[in-house]
């Protein structure tokens, strides 16, 4: 493996919408420079300022050939643009031999660019923020936990789910707040869903339309499947001797929302993407978020396997997080495990290459415990035995 670039101890973080929160507090505390690239130079004032870092991390306005210019080897990139403007911003950060992170998705934009930043050294870290991110390390946790009870070579079915979504605390007759950019909740609903149910691979070409009814803890939500869920199984590790009747990765919404969204659903079947684009500007304007709202963050992973010589386990992590005067759910439970990425950049332990969150039982359990320290908190459940799942 190519020799990993040292970390220099800089780290550039650009952006700060809805999702900058407390982790990038935690980035003040744990490089030795620390600069917040926004729109303009004032804009990212204020947002230090909003943030109580002002005098800790240095305003800067962004472009991606000024950013360029000031990257030296080892800085690190956190990235919490848009998806699509990912890839160039990687490709810099290779050419300049510097680290990058970000919460979203790996686009096949991304992975073109993987082996070159392998050879770079450089860290491309993915998928470390909520979903994906903390989806991930639930997952990986319990998978780990049911191997160890069931055995990997033992034939077993399994029943696998994980469910997260940002909704308002207080619930509002639309059934939700906008924890994010408007278009992309629309663009999200548009997007076929690819999924395991009764065994068998199955498609829904308008996710909503496979809606059905979720209790978490007692509480009954909405969920949906959301994006293709299949090559999952394979990156969580589930063995090759069980069979999954079903696995799904979907949103989470409060129960009513398929009813309180039937108009925009109109919309979704008979729009075109400028009138989606209108659409999302009118639920903007429609749905304001303001400074009295709180949000709430609900992610529930499940994992039920029965083995066919009668022996079963079943877990489940729950998070489940209501935002504050401070600072809002979704932006904690974003930035606060992209942070802690970041600092396993700096302090050497990811090596070059891709990297999505943890991708070990063990390395999953370390970034748990870390996270809870980190204010982030959740609950495990665990049954054994014949009658646990």
């Amino acid at each position: 493996m190519p020799e990993r670039v040292a970390a220099s101890g800089t780290v550039h973080w650009i952006g700060a919408g809805l999702s900058t929160g407390s982790g990038l507090a935690a980035l003040c505390e744990a490089a030795g420079r620390v600069r917040l690239w926004h729109r303009t130079q004032q804009r990212a004032a204020e947002a230090l300022d909003r943030l109580g870092l002002t005098g800790r991390a240095e305003p800067r306005r962004y472009t991606l050939d000024v950013l360029t210019a000031e990257l030296a080897p080892g800085d690190v990139v956190v990235s919490m643009l848009p998806a699509p403007e990912h890839a160039p911003l990687l490709r810099a950060c290779v050419g300049r031999r510097a680290h990058f992170a970000c919460s979203s998705y790996v686009s096949d934009a991304v992975l073109e660019q993987v082996p070159a930043a392998l050879d770079a050294g450089v860290v491309v870290l993915t998928e470390a923020g909520l979903d994906p991110g903390i989806d991930h390390l639930f997952a990986h946790d319990l998978v780990g936990r049911a191997r160890a009870a069931i055995g990997d070579g033992t034939p077993a079915s399994y029943r696998f789910t994980s469910y997260c979504g940002g909704v308002p605390a207080v619930p509002n007759d639309f059934r939700y707040r906008f924890s994010w950019a408007p278009l992309g909740v629309l663009n999200a609903l548009r997007t076929p869903a690819r999924y395991i149910e009764d065994g068998v691979e199955t498609t829904a070409g308008r996710p909503w339309e496979a809606t059905r009814k979720h209790l978490v803890d007692g509480e009954t939500f909405e969920v949906y499947p959301n994006r293709d869920s299949v090559p999952f199984v394979e990156q969580y590790g589930l063995p090759a001797a069980w069979q999954a009747r079903t696995f799904v990765r979907g949103t989470l919404r409060l129960g009513g929302w398929r009813r309180a969204w039937e108009a925009v659903f109109d919309e979704l079947r008979a729009g075109d993407d400028a009138r989606i684009a209108a659409l999302a500007r009118e639920l903007a304007a429609a749905h304001p978020t303001t400074d009295a709202d709180r949000d709430r963050v609900v992610l529930a992973v499940s994992l039920a396997v029965h083995a066919r010589d009668g022996g079963s386990w079943s877990g489940g992590h729950l998070l489940d997080l209501v935002g504050d005067e401070e600072e809002s759910a979704m932006a904690r439970c974003v930035s606060r495990p992209l942070a802690l990425g970041v600092r396993h950049v700096l302090d050497g332990s990811l090596p070059p290459g891709l990297n999505r969150a943890a991708e070990t039982q063990e390395r999953s359990r370390q970034w748990l415990d870390e996270l809870a320290r980190d204010g982030v908190a959740f609950t495990l459940r665990v049954d054994d035995g014949p009658d646990g799942a």
